[in-house]
């Protein structure tokens, strides 16, 4: 079927990290037709192969006209407020984007009836028994995991074809290396010869960006429904992840200090031990990660080409 119509796909939130990574596996195939969206203007380095829309997601009357107006078959919403510690502060913004805006988005998208794909947490659960299946028992601990279990609530009752992607610590590279993660920020401190306090009693799955954009991609592909965990594959402590970059960079690992999460005070409280278990994922996608090794590799090799 070389003369297909491409489908036309939807992503929200292409100023970030997940959604750049879209944008850039969609673009240059001609199966799809890619309407970008963020709010204000493109922050992507590249402006070509894609349609890009101003979208503030909050606004019922711009989400109602640019879905009508594009009619795309698919959606894959990952714009959210995802500074835990903000959602803390901003209960209210915070609820604004993360739960109204993805009702605005559900109620246009069942209007042209559009396969919904929506982009959740770890933070929906209390870390008491992870890593998690998709059945897990979500339990939030802090405000920003109440809003987007409110809005996993919503697009289970979406009339039409519907997708959660559930990942966890999202690290990778965006346009102009505007924005760290957990891997630049141990990269950063530890090069400065700074003695850094990581918390050792919180496990996680750390995802790529790319894989988890691969992940969402999947799911169209496959017209998949329901809950998919999407994050990486090796279930690591924080101390550990910090301990990985530090090998990679040959970096003094005496600077790295163990510490409770007790001690360092944060506004809002972070899960103990979440992480994912991705049997369905693999089984039902064909998803293949990579190891935290790899993405190491793989943003070292992304920095290289954006500093030259």
């Amino acid at each position: 079927m070389a003369n297909s119509i491409p489908k036309k796909i939807l992503i929200t939130g292409t100023n970030g990290l997940l959604g750049q990574k879209l944008v850039y596996a969609l673009m240059s195939r001609n199966d799809y037709e890619v309407v970008a969206t963020a709010r204000g203007e493109n922050r992507l380095l590249s402006k070509q192969g894609y349609i890009y829309e101003s979208l503030d997601i909050s606004n019922v009357n711009e989400v109602k006209e640019i879905l009508s107006k594009h009619k795309p078959q698919i959606i894959i919403h990952g714009a959210a407020m995802t500074n835990v510690d903000e959602c803390e502060i901003k209960k209210e913004e915070c609820w604004k984007i993360n739960v109204d805006a993805v009702k605005y988005l559900a109620d246009a998208a069942e209007e042209i009836s559009a396969h919904f794909i929506h982009v959740s947490t770890d933070f929906i659960f209390d870390g008491t028994e992870g890593p998690y299946t998709e059945e897990g028992h979500p339990n939030p601990l802090s405000y920003y995991g109440e809003s987007k279990l409110a809005a996993e609530e919503i697009v289970k009752k979406y009339k039409g074809q519907w997708a959660i992607a559930r990942t966890v610590l999202v690290y990778g590279l965006v346009d102009n290396m505007s924005r760290s993660n957990i891997v630049l920020w141990a990269k950063g401190a530890l090069e400065k010869g700074v003695a850094v306090n990581v918390v050792n009693d919180q496990y996680r799955t750390p995802t790529l960006a790319e894989d988890l954009a691969q992940g969402c991609i999947l799911i169209a592909e496959k017209n998949a429904c329901g809950i998919f965990n999407i994050s990486g594959k090796d279930y690591l402590n924080i101390v550990e992840i910090v301990e990985k970059v530090a090998d990679f960079y040959a970096l003094d690992k005496s600077l790295i200090r163990p510490v409770s999460s007790e001690t360092l005070n944060q506004l809002a409280k972070r899960p103990p031990i979440t992480g994912f278990v991705l049997d369905k994922a693999y089984k039902e996608l064909s998803y293949q990660p990579h190891s935290f090794d790899e993405g190491i590799l793989i943003l070292d090799q992304q920095m290289k080409i954006m500093t030259q």
